[in-house]
């Protein structure tokens, strides 16, 4: 596997390293120690898979707060997606800036999300399907959420067709903390 660091302080984009024969590939999409030697520890406790109808559907933003952070690995398993990082960790370096990453089924590249960052995505073709492992169990009180327009960091969506939840679209403008 290849970590190759992104703008976020924290998230990276995992490339897998394929080993190919006359049937095709095989690769690993998770490995602790890998993941470990690159200062990452994150036990995955959790999958999750969503599925969605409609192309420009938006799922997100999200996280967990404290002591319930999940960090998240990412991969599109049918279609298409544009992955979106955005960092609300007040202490971090990159706290207010985001992130966006084109993932695609049969790609090779997934998508580390850090704790304390929200996570989301729009996708880019009907009948896409995405699949995550999370690094703790979901915890209704301690999620939180930013609405996909919001103002205060300007997500530079793909497609202008947004189809959010009723619950995504009631998110309160988020408040960035001068520092």
């Amino acid at each position: 596997m290849k970590f190759e660091p992104t703008q976020i302080d924290g998230a990276f984009l995992v490339a897998i390293e394929p080993r190919t024969d006359d049937r095709d590939w095989f690769a690993r999409a998770w490995c602790e120690e890998e993941f470990r030697a690159q200062g990452l520890e994150v036990r995955a406790v959790q999958t999750n898979v969503s599925f969605n109808h409609r192309r420009g559907t938006i799922r997100g933003l999200h996280w967990q707060m404290e002591p319930f952070g999940e960090a998240k690995l990412v991969r599109c398993i049918a279609g298409a997606i544009f992955d979106v990082i955005v960092d609300v960790r007040s202490d971090s370096p990159t706290y207010g800036g985001w992130q966006g990453t084109h993932l695609a089924a049969g790609g090779q590249v997934l998508v580390h999300v850090p704790e304390g960052c929200a996570h989301g995505y729009q996708a880019m073709a009907d009948g896409t399907e995405v699949s995550y492992n999370v690094s703790g169990a979901y915890v209704p009180g301690a999620e939180r959420g930013i609405r996909w327009d919001d103002p205060a960091f300007g997500i530079a969506w793909p497609l202008t067709e947004a189809i959010v939840s009723e619950k995504d679209a009631s998110w309160a403008d988020f408040a960035l903390e001068h520092r």
